[in-house]
């Protein structure tokens, strides 16, 4: 027996159960319906998705491939790692650029040197300037000093002689100390020191050998007895200095005749002043203005705090 509310649910008979059983066949025909058009919905986004992938697939290879497109006719992309040659370049390809290490086309006859040549090493031996010239400075006892140049140069021994006199008898230069005094002597004669033109390789192993220091193919040296000067200084001077060849070459026998008079290194002397001779202006010049002579137009020696 049902209890009171069992009995209040209890389903309706007659036409009323009728009417509930067609409810119930029309409900499993519109789910049946909406069974047989899923397919349908499935297909087309099946559809959609392959032709939105096949949309892709093209950048998505370019990428997967190295960086490579069909129109660059199987030639890699500049940021690819891969290398791959063309049989032949394409008739707009300019021409290739000769290498560093091409040999220059040789000048025409008529064509005449415009700088001399400076090899980076040369025959270790040495021709002395046939070239002498009076006293120059008021010293008791002049510096006798001989020009030598290495064998096979475009440097004149007797030129480079008669120049480097020129600047040691400058107003400006050693000989405003009343206490010096040079004398050029040529070949043969007695002397106190040796001026040396050289090639870097044999300039870095006279100044080796003389105090030990590496030039590095760059640099010029005092070394007992004498003084070398690199070649490359001499002909193409320093990114540091401003002026004519002739003041840097002035540079260089100033300073380097300077150490052989006592003269040690010294620095920059403020901002705007003269750079002493005796610093080492190819290093930099640290706010000074680049000098070739060790006194300045007023006459007063040109320094700065020691080194």
């Amino acid at each position: 027996m049902h209890s009171a509310r069992q009995r209040q649910s209890a389903p309706a008979t007659g036409g009323t159960t009728a009417a509930h059983r067609a409810g119930r066949r029309a409900g499993r025909r519109r789910r049946s319906a909406h069974r047989r058009e899923r397919p349908r919905r499935r297909g087309r986004s099946l559809l959609i998705s392959l032709l939105v992938t096949a949309g892709l697939l093209g950048p998505a290879a370019y990428l997967l491939d190295g960086g490579r497109s069909d129109a660059s006719g199987g030639a890699p992309h500049p940021r690819s790692t891969r290398v791959t040659p063309t049989p032949t370049p394409p008739p707009s390809s300019p021409a290739p650029t000769p290498s560093p290490s091409s040999p220059s086309p040789s000048p025409s006859p008529t064509a005449s040197r415009t700088e001399i040549d400076v090899p980076p090493t040369g025959t270790g031996t040495f021709v002395t300037a046939q070239a002498s010239g009076e006293k120059v400075g008021s010293g008791p006892r002049p510096v006798r000093y001989v020009v030598e140049v290495e064998t096979g140069l475009d440097v004149s021994p007797s030129q480079a002689a008669n120049e480097i006199a020129g600047i040691l008898a400058a107003p400006r230069g050693w000989t405003h100390d009343p206490d010096n005094a040079f004398r050029l002597v040529g070949a043969g004669s007695p002397h106190d020191i040796t001026i040396k033109i050289a090639t870097p390789a044999t300039a870095d192993a006279l100044c080796w050998a003389g105090i030990q220091q590496d030039t590095g193919g760059e640099y010029n040296c005092e070394v007992p007895g004498g003084v070398v000067v690199n070649l490359k200084r001499w002909v193409k001077g320093s990114p540091t200095f401003d002026g004519p060849i002739h003041d840097y070459r002035a540079l260089i026998i100033n300073h380097e005749v300077g150490h052989s008079l006592g003269h040690s290194h010294v620095t920059c002397g403020g901002a705007g002043q003269l750079a002493p001779v005796m610093m080492q202006q190819i290093k930099g010049l640290h706010g000074c203005v680049a000098n070739a002579w060790p006194y300045d137009e007023n006459g007063d020696f040109v320094t700065g705090p020691p080194v």
